[in-house]
């Protein structure tokens, strides 16, 4: 009974050291498989600076539609709710524009500082609308109805580039393209006409017009000249 007994623990003993063993190799295999997978799937890049404020520009504009009375969902926004929001902005804007009254309306750089408010500069509204009008379609809007793309909006921008500048003194002036230079280059051909006629001294029978026929004269001048000069040069020697 004692050595059946022994025999027993020894086998429990080996078949916990097996499964111990088999555990390790399993534990190893998989650290080992997962490192190999973070080798080969390398951490997406980072968003560009335009992409990062392209999205917070668009969790703005949503925000703005919940907190908008009534509630506004992005199917009923049109053009007129975009210029609300610009207007909105302009109680976060660090651009002086003078008023018409102020003495300092249309001056660069004023002397000393006055009360006209602050608004946001007809260039950062122009690069906002760009952004947003880019992520309106991204997120499944249709260009045909996008209010950000809207008539009522260019024209609004348009307003206020022309005030700031008149208020600032800053004229807003469009960069002009530069025609691309095209060189063209003269070639000269020389074309020589040959008569395979005689030529018809009384009218130029079969031609169009007298312009042939003048070709037809000055052909059989050069080719009499020729002759005349074949002749001399073969008397000379």
């Amino acid at each position: 009974m004692d050595s059946a007994s022994g025999g027993s623990d020894n086998s429990i003993k080996e078949a916990i050291t097996a499964t111990a063993s088999a555990s390790a190799l399993l534990s190893a295999a998989s650290q080992q498989g997962g490192g190999g997978g973070s080798e080969s799937s390398p951490s997406p890049a980072p968003p560009s600076r335009y992409e990062s404020q392209k999205r917070r520009d668009w969790n703005t504009f949503l925000q703005y539609l919940t907190n908008h009375k009534p509630p506004l969902t992005l199917a009923r926004c049109s053009g007129a709710h975009v210029i609300e929001f610009l207007k909105y902005l302009d109680q976060f804007g660090k651009t002086k524009v003078h008023i018409t009254d102020c003495p300092y309306f249309g001056h660069v750089n004023p002397p000393a500082p006055c009360a006209c408010p602050l608004k946001q500069a007809w260039g950062s509204l122009d690069a906002l609308i760009g952004r947003l009008r880019a992520a309106y379609e991204e997120n499944g809007g249709r260009p045909e109805s996008n209010p950000f793309g809207g008539r009522a909006v260019r024209i609004y921008l348009r307003e206020v580039r022309e005030g700031q500048a008149k208020a600032r003194g800053i004229p807003y002036e469009k960069k002009k393209r530069k025609r691309p230079t095209v060189t063209t280059t003269a070639v000269g051909v020389n074309v020589s006409r040959t008569s395979t006629q005689p030529v018809d001294g009384g009218g130029g029978r079969g031609g169009i017009g007298g312009g042939d026929d003048s070709v037809g004269a000055k052909t059989g001048a050069n080719v009499g000249s020729a002759t005349a000069v074949a002749a001399a040069t073969t008397n000379s020697v």
